[in-house]
């Protein structure tokens, strides 16, 4: 059974100094004069030896254990139990801090990642990880200190954000492990005190006369140009919201009438081809007309450089009436998947449509270029069923 606080503070003194287990090796001896110190039993070329740890209630329980890891850590490469001490103190003299090894962690990670992705890690790092851990040697951070950090971001309600913060961390720290920096990750063992993640369930609309108000609200949209044509042109596509905006003119084929994504812009970091129906070619060509000197195909109305954002779209939802419990971005690609299913198209198809990762119910037959012409059609009649909705009286 592992200590807790109580079952330590309890603890008196006897005629005989006594060890508590608190499991892998580690003890709380109690001494005949009440103090309470840690040892760490540990066995190197079948000896066994104690180490003390540190005393109680200065180093805690939790403080133990962690220098319990690394004492086992070492030793399995070869350091003698002696020698850990003097190890240990040598390396916080030559330790990097946090922010060294994130940068350089970050830098060998890049090359796998697409641009946006490397961009995400390294604004959450700077945002919830740098300020307040960056600075640190990174041997001397230890579970009590990213507890604290992440508990902070759990009070807030960030559950996703705790995710991916925590998974950066957890990142950072075992390649620091791996590289012989530090001999524990301190965020791999963390106890279970935050909050769960729900499954997040995307507002959407798929009864006919819905779909057939929301096009027509999204048509009397009269913000800035650019992001009205996105949202027309979203329902047609079924591209995620940062796909969607993102979009530049060598994306359009005009001749071939795809739209062609490169695997570096996708969630799945696979090539996405889009068939054009007759009017998502049409709104597309319009727009080709308009000469914004941008590679964006919705370019930013403030910088030409850059693309409207996911938030604009969202914004101009909810100055349409649109409310979150009725619509969301995300929803357009809900929205398509359960009607296309409800009118009888293959599922395979219109998995490999959304993009979806291939498993045994998307056959791997459909890759990004196979069974185009399923597709082609697909788009082609879902097209002219929203058309028809919209215009309909």
């Amino acid at each position: 059974m592992s200590l807790t606080n109580t079952y330590v503070n309890n603890l008196k003194a006897s005629k005989k100094l006594k060890r508590h287990p608190d499991g892998m090796g580690l003890y709380l001896t109690v001494a005949v004069s009440g103090s309470k110190i840690w040892e760490h039993r540990c066995y190197f070329q079948s000896k066994e030896t104690y180490l003390v740890i540190g005393n109680y209630p200065e180093l805690s329980i939790l403080d133990a254990r962690q220098i319990r890891d690394k004492n086992k850590q070492l030793i399995k490469k070869g350091v003698h139990p002696k020698d850990i001490k003097n190890l240990l103190s040598n390396q916080k003299t030559t330790d990097k801090t946090f922010e060294e090894v994130f940068d350089e962690w970050h830098s060998v990670k890049m090359g796998e990642w697409s641009e946006d992705y490397a961009i995400d890690v390294r604004q959450r790092a700077s945002r919830y990880l740098l300020p307040f851990i960056g600075h640190k040697s990174i041997s001397d951070i230890e579970s009590p200190v990213m507890i604290k950090l992440l508990k902070d971001i759990d009070t807030q309600g960030l559950i996703d954000t705790l995710e991916k913060v925590r998974g950066i961390a957890s990142r950072v720290f075992s390649y620091a492990v791996g590289m012989g920096i530090i001999a524990v990750n301190p965020v791999r063992d963390l106890p279970d005190v935050f909050k769960k993640k729900k499954n997040k369930h995307y507002a959407t609309i798929t009864n006919p006369k819905d779909i057939q108000w929301l096009l027509r609200t999204i048509d009397g949209h009269r913000g800035s140009h650019q992001v009205r044509t996105c949202l027309i042109l979203a329902p047609h596509l079924f591209l995620r919201p940062g796909e969607i905006t993102g979009l530049t003119w060598k994306e359009i084929e005009f001749e071939s009438k795809l739209i062609r994504i490169n695997g570096d812009r996708m969630k799945m970091n696979k090539d996405h081809l889009v068939p054009m129906s007759t009017q998502v070619y049409k709104i597309l060509s319009e727009l080709r007309e308009i000469k914004t000197d941008s590679d964006y195909v919705f370019p930013s109305p403030r910088n030409k450089n850059k693309c409207i954002t996911t938030n604009a779209l969202l914004v101009s939802l909810r100055t349409l009436g649109i409310n979150k419990e009725q619509f969301t971005t995300h929803g357009f690609r809900h929205m398509a998947s359960t009607r296309l299913n409800e009118m009888g198209f293959n599922s395979d198809v219109i998995e490999r449509q959304l993009s979806h990762t291939e498993s045994n119910k998307v056959k791997a037959a459909y890759n990004h270029a196979e069974h185009l012409d399923k597709r082609v059609d697909m788009m082609r009649q879902w097209s002219d069923y929203l058309d028809k909705l919209k215009y309909e009286s």
